[in-house]
């Protein structure tokens, strides 16, 4: 119920006015020529749209007016940075925009604090990982940084899990004027309508670049939600392999999209 109450931010939701595709393109139009009036009617004409977005975050304990107040800064930057030359409905740039937007926040301020006792295993786990590779002369499995640790698998894994650096989902995949749009962005939604990207003819002619291998990484890091260690030890290479081989793919999709 808290993420589905009637007034968010002071707005009564249920009031919200919705534009069509012709009353967005006019206005628009009128807002790229300097008409405040219009803008300030795009932007609250639009509101549903950000108002569905932060739905999809709604598993997070986070407060849906500052979800809320962080995606009209999304939609602003859509409305005052969309090219209406493009021959692009609003909605599908607008989306991507005010996703990227929450994620930013997200990541900014809720950062992963890893406690000390899992630092501390992560690291010894990293020098047993050195050691077991120069006596192997091989990346070692986590099974085997375990056992010369003397500890379970599942907590070795995901501590040092916890202290590589996220590439993830907050690669960007495209840029234009300090704003970015994410991996997240493209990959991790799969809702119906303007903004299903994930079914973009784009990206899939982006995918189709991709060697086998890449393509069974990308799809299991982002459609599985795997780790990379997780990734590694199931198609039989080295994490940094994985690292290497998801950053490669990465930069070639950018190439395509």
């Amino acid at each position: 119920m808290y993420w589905n109450k009637v007034e968010i931010c002071g707005v009564n939701t249920s009031k919200l006015k919705t534009l069509t595709d012709e009353e967005k393109r006019v206005l628009l139009i009128k807002a790229k020529e300097g008409d405040e009036s219009a803008r300030e009617e795009l932007i609250y004409g639009n509101l549903r749209l950000v108002l569905s977005i932060i739905q999809r975050f709604s598993g997070r304990k986070e407060n849906p007016d500052d979800l809320f107040q962080v995606g009209c800064i999304g939609l602003i930057k859509a409305v005052d940075n969309f090219n209406t030359e493009l021959d692009v409905k609003f909605s599908t740039y607008a989306v991507p925009m005010i996703i990227g937007e929450i994620r930013r926040y997200l990541r900014d301020n809720n950062s992963i604090r890893i406690s000390r006792s899992v630092r501390d295993l992560a690291y010894r786990a990293l020098q047993a990982r050195e050691d077991l590779t120069r006596e192997k002369e091989r990346e070692p499995t986590v099974d085997e940084i375990a056992q010369k640790l003397g500890e379970e698998r599942e907590p070795v894994l995901r501590a040092m899990e916890a202290i590589i650096e996220p590439i993830s989902l907050y690669e960007p995949v495209y840029s234009e004027n300090g704003d970015s749009i994410y991996v997240m962005d493209q990959l991790s939604d799969t809702s119906a309508g303007d903004e299903h990207w994930l079914e973009s003819i784009a990206l899939r002619d982006a995918m189709r670049t991709l060697s086998e291998r890449e393509r069974k990484i990308i799809e299991m890091r982002y459609y599985q939600s795997k780790t990379q260690m997780e990734i590694a030890e199931s198609i039989g290479i080295s994490q940094a392999q994985v690292s290497r081989l998801e950053k490669g793919a990465l930069e070639r999709m950018r190439g395509q999209l």
